[in-house]
């Protein structure tokens, strides 16, 4: 299997005590490390103090913020990324404010790269959420990718180590997500690389 070296992101969205986020995270890390052509890098936003008043919005043709200290180490590594993976919850029919924070709080950083999502809910398996998330995204140019992971009623398919009690259905929704994911980074990372996005 030939490594291509593109740097995959994986994004613990909930920040909430006692979050499912992190078992989630792990078990896709499994499955990207198996499907075997990224770099990956696993993201907790729990990690990272993100504030919610932000400053004034910048002009349009440079569409950055300046961003607390502590938060460089987060720009950086959604910058070095080239496809991004959104592990989120549910949370009243939407997905959590630390992760609308992250995302409001860069820009550039998304723009011409692709995302792909795992839900995980008591009910839907997070569909209402990512279904919010796309939109959100495509207004920063990002490609959503279509097919996706979702884990309705969550706490029941988990057995209490962390493990999957019945891991193939999702396994091969998995490998789905990542191969529409390399083909997109692929495709991507080589036009950025060959010209400037139109984004004005």
């Amino acid at each position: 299997m030939t490594h291509t070296n593109l740097r995959l992101a994986v994004i613990i969205g909930s920040v909430r005590e006692g979050r499912f986020g992190p078992v989630v995270a792990h078990w896709f890390r499994e499955q990207a490390e198996l499907h075997g052509h990224f770099d990956l890098d696993i993201i907790d936003l729990a990690d990272t103090p993100i504030p919610l008043p932000m400053p004034p919005e910048p002009p349009a043709l440079t569409p950055d913020l300046p961003r607390p200290e502590s938060m460089a180490d987060l720009t950086r590594r959604l910058d070095a990324a080239d496809a991004f993976v959104v592990v989120t919850p549910e949370y009243n029919r939407s997905f959590p404010a630390s992760l609308k924070a992250a995302i409001d709080w860069h820009y550039n950083e998304w723009r011409a790269k692709p995302i792909g999502f795992v839900g995980y809910s008591g009910g839907s398996g997070a569909l209402l959420a990512i279904e919010q998330l796309r939109q959100v995204f495509c207004e920063l140019h990002a490609v959503t990718v279509r097919d996706l992971v979702t884990f309705p009623r969550y706490y029941l398919l988990f057995g209490p180590d962390g493990r999957l009690k019945e891991p193939e259905a999702p396994e091969g929704a998995a490998k789905l997500l990542l191969d529409q994911l390399h083909w997109w980074a692929s495709v991507l990372h080589a036009a950025r690389n060959e010209r400037p996005y139109a984004f004005t």
